[in-house]
């Protein structure tokens, strides 16, 4: 079964999907937002094309742990996103994964252009990643 993340940005959605065992996330794309129908028709391709089953979408949080406006925009649209491509929808923690992405380019010493386009779809494959190692190691126990 292949679950695919998703970090929502109001410009980008960041993609990323797991492997068929589920143990890795791999980037895949950053979608470069247009209109809903768009967006939908290549979120929809990329399921088909991965055999999708579920979405694990990155959620903002507060230092709190709160949800703030911009967290309650991503849960509104993941929600219609799960109904519009009938996958059930796992919110995701996202602390830091955008500032974990940035770091993680720098090492691997990508350019500040490239690391502008790849990013979001590093931030997909941090969340993805941190939610498949958190059901594993549920498994574990």
């Amino acid at each position: 079964m292949r679950i695919m993340g998703l970090d929502l940005g109001t410009k980008t959605i960041g993609v990323a999907v797991s492997d068929l065992l589920g143990l890795t996330a791999q980037g895949i794309k950053v979608i470069r937002r247009h209109t809903w129908d768009e967006d939908i028709q290549e979120l929809e391709q990329l399921v088909q094309d991965y055999e999708v089953e579920e979405m694990v979408i990155g959620l903002p949080r507060r230092t709190t742990g709160d949800l703030g406006p911009e967290a309650e925009r991503i849960r509104g649209e993941g929600d219609k996103l799960g109904k519009v491509l009938g996958l059930p929808v796992t919110y995701w923690n996202e602390w830091f994964s955008t500032v974990s992405a940035e770091q993680v380019l720098l090492e691997a010493d990508v350019s500040r252009r490239r690391r502008r386009e790849v990013i979001d779809q590093v931030a997909a494959a941090i969340i993805l990643q941190n939610h498949l190692d958190s059901r594993r190691n549920r498994r574990d126990d």
